[in-house]
């Protein structure tokens, strides 16, 4: 069953920075912040939402559809999908932007700073939902602002249930636009940091989110797991332990494909977590978001 994934395709610099954010960044003086940080490592990786959920997707045996756009450098990374086994029918080619590029400093207590170009990705949204009958499932990812509104509408004019999975791009949207993507999506899904935000701007906790149509609202919670809310009832799906902690950009990419593999199948929410869990701490063992194996017959499939 091909489920649609609607958000970014993005060249990945990733670095590392020896120390800890909290010791070089004042609060109190961050109204005149200058802060440079030493990044002895670097390297570029394959990464954006759509493409890391697409990857893990398509490891775990799905049939992604990736609805995305790259910019002029792209070739390589569309053909590096198609390898994969994954269908860029609806990939776009922006030939006068470069590909969406994201810069990444992680400290040794995992933080994350990033500063993100969108290139290409802001004309995501001139690709519309396609009329095919086999798409049962999607997710709408972060992608540029247009293209998660229109994109969101389409899949629920056409019938597809979605995860709405705002990410990164929820500080785009305000309290009104928040509430009519959950009015469109089935589930949604978010860390615990956006659930804050989500909440604050809708105006409604979790429990009140809930407890409506949709079929549940997943919280991220890191090693410690994740939280279930299904009709105003939470229940706390415990994490599973990492071989070793390595890098956590793409983890909750990580995640949402292996949900998005058990609602293809129509497995319980509580155990399509579950995959999520373990598929996130094989992940985190591994650097970059797209280089992770995993091997089916190990996993609770």
């Amino acid at each position: 069953m091909p489920a649609l994934i609607c958000g970014s395709l993005a060249f990945d610099t990733i670095t590392n920075f020896h120390g800890r954010f909290a010791q070089q960044i004042l609060p109190e003086q961050v109204h005149i912040l200058n802060v440079s940080f030493l990044v002895p490592t670097l390297r570029r990786e394959y990464g954006g939402c759509a493409g890391n959920i697409a990857y893990t997707l398509a490891q775990l045996g799905g049939e992604p559809v990736v609805m995305a756009a790259l910019g002029s450098d792209g070739s390589d990374y569309l053909a590096r999908l198609k390898a994969l086994g994954v269908d860029t029918s609806c990939v776009r080619v922006e030939p006068d932007h470069y590909t969406a590029q994201a810069i990444i400093i992680t400290d040794e207590d995992n933080n994350q700073i990033t500063a993100f170009h969108p290139g290409a990705m802001a004309q995501a949204h001139l690709t519309p939902v396609p009329a095919r009958d086999d798409l049962k499932i999607g997710i709408i990812a972060p992608d540029g602002r247009d293209a998660m509104l229109q994109h969101a509408e389409q899949m629920h004019a056409a019938g597809i249930p979605f995860v709405f999975d705002p990410g990164q791009g929820l500080p785009m949207f305000d309290g009104a636009e928040l509430r009519r993507f959950v009015e469109r999506a089935t589930w949604v899904a978010v860390n615990d940091y956006e659930a804050r935000m989500l909440c604050e701007r809708t105006g409604v906790d979790l429990a009140g989110l809930s407890r409506s149509h949709l079929q549940g609202v997943i919280v991220t919670l890191g090693a410690d797991g994740c939280e279930l809310w299904i009709q105003g009832e939470r229940t706390h799906v415990p994490g599973v332990p990492a071989s070793e902690v390595v890098d956590p950009t793409g983890c909750g990419d990580a995640f949402r494909g292996a949900l998005l593999y058990g609602l293809e199948r129509g497995w319980p929410l509580a155990r399509c977590v579950e995959l999520g869990n373990r598929v996130g701490a094989l992940k985190i063992a591994c650097r970059g978001g797209q280089n992770h194996r995993l091997d089916r017959a190990m996993l609770p499939l």
